[in-house]
């Protein structure tokens, strides 16, 4: 079978760096190519309409691939060439992973484990405030909005909270062991109750909802089987939480305890509050909450309890979502739960794609215009321009080089104040990017997986300069 051909268009300052990625990639990925080094010197300057006056298709290529940077309608190159036309990756240097990239599998993203997201301290909160967060909580992927209540005298306003939830379109559960709690917020559309044990098993028996059934004590699982016992006698449906420990307090234990429930009731419906973990745990909650999950997934429990107080947990119940799906994927299809889902990996990137002091030394001796290039390249932020390569791994240090680089010490004429505001925040995210191990791209944003947040491009704009374009 013949390979495919595929025709690169670059710019002048590029096409060094992307004859040194080709030839390995194209026998990597099984491919023939040829390079069209158009008259301009940043490729990110381009747009499809000048592309379509200046390239030339040899007649054996099968596809051609562009800058990303490259924005706007494809349609002037389609019209002037019958092969199809794609943009490849922002940076030259992420091709390998644009061409071993696998499209995830059509039915990536199913799930079974609802999430019941808590609002705690309910009766503290207002009405509004109740609802703001609940729709927020329901955005990010809960299912349940649990209801948190307190310790102490029944909640007078409970009843209008969840009539008002209900309201809103959500489902709700109530956290209390109250009672007198409980039954008005079941009467206004509460569908679970969070928790029954052998002090208010009687009562549920009258509630008419699914409950969730815990040990009187969850260290000896003391009086669980005859609270399981007394609810099915009395047609409640339940789920039951053995209750998992913080870290010190018992964890390894709990999760033993949840494998012994399982093999007991291996057909009962399980739930587990994986707030212990992680909101009193000192790490950021993405890898607990995945490990849990992936905990639950394989041993069949369909409910997670979780809130969002502590602000390293800020972001759990997206968390949760994310590794769901991939939890589901990963165990109904026993592969590994590796790349498959980017947005859990947030404070360090899934690879580092960082250029050579080489490449960099090579592209600051070819630039030819007075614009700025950042690079963070072992282990320094590097200023490239015309004539001038600073660099060094303190951006205050690189900002007094470039003071320095001018007339008379001064800094140089073409920086005015918004540029050099633009500088020291891109320079901060090169530092960003050496400290924690991630990729840096000039004006694009790092990458914190779920938690990226775009930014308007504010230097590789649209441009008809002399110095740019022949």
């Amino acid at each position: 079978m013949q390979q495919p051909h595929l025709h690169f268009v670059t710019g002048r300052l590029a096409q060094h760096a992307l004859a040194s990625v080709l030839p390995a990639l194209a026998e990597q990925v099984g491919f023939c190519y040829s390079v069209d080094v158009l008259p301009i010197t940043v490729a990110a300057l381009m747009t499809p309409t000048w592309i379509a006056k200046h390239i030339q298709v040899p007649g054996e290529a099968t596809r051609v691939i562009i800058p990303g940077y490259c924005e706007g309608d494809l349609k002037p190159l389609n019209s002037c060439i019958r092969i199809p036309v794609e943009r490849g990756p922002k940076d030259l240097r992420q091709l390998p992973n644009y061409f071993s990239r696998e499209p995830l599998p059509a039915e990536y993203g199913a799930y079974d484990i609802e999430i019941i997201a808590e609002i705690n301290h309910c009766p503290r909160r207002t009405l509004t405030e109740v609802l703001e967060e609940a729709a927020n909580l329901s955005a990010d992927g809960a299912d349940w909005i649990d209801v948190g209540c307190e310790p102490g005298d029944a909640w007078p306003g409970v009843g209008e909270v969840v009539r008002a939830l209900r309201g809103a379109g959500h489902r709700v559960s109530i956290d209390s062991m109250n009672p007198k709690e409980i039954e008005p917020a079941v009467r206004a559309g509460a569908e679970l109750v969070l928790s029954v044990n052998t002090s208010n098993r009687e009562a549920a028996a009258d509630w008419g909802v699914e409950v969730v059934v815990i040990p009187d004590d969850p260290t000896t699982l003391a009086n669980l089987d005859e609270t399981i016992d007394y609810l099915v006698q009395h047609g409640v449906r339940l789920r039951i939480d053995p209750i998992l420990e913080p870290i010190t307090f018992g964890f390894a234990a709990s999760l033993g305890r949840y494998l012994d429930i399982r093999r007991r009731y291996p057909d009962v419906e399980m739930m587990m509050g994986i707030g212990n973990l992680t909101e009193l745990t000192d790490v950021d909650s993405a890898g607990i909450n995945a490990l849990l999950l992936g905990f639950c997934q394989e041993l069949g429990i369909r409910s997670v309890l979780t809130t969002q107080v502590i602000n390293w947990a800020r972001s759990s119940v997206r968390e949760c979502d994310l590794a769901r799906r991939l939890m589901h994927h990963a165990v109904s299809n026993r592969v590994l739960p590796k790349h498959l889902e980017a947005g859990l990996i947030m404070l360090r990137d899934k690879e580092l794609v960082e250029p050579s002091l080489d490449e960099v030394s090579r592209l600051a001796s070819e630039i030819r215009d007075s614009n700025y290039r950042i690079f963070a390249a072992a282990g320094q932020v590097h200023l490239v321009s015309r004539d001038l390569h600073l660099r060094d791994a303190d951006p205050f240090v690189v900002m007094e080089q470039l003071r320095c680089a001018g007339p008379g010490k001064q800094l140089p004429k073409n920086l005015d104040a918004g540029h050099i505001f633009y500088l020291g925040f891109e320079m901060c995210k090169a530092l960003t990017a050496l400290t924690l191990g991630k990729t840096y791209v000039q004006d694009e944003p790092l990458d914190w997986g779920l938690a990226t947040r775009d930014e308007g491009t504010h230097y590789l704009r649209r441009s008809s300069r002399s110095d740019e374009r022949d």
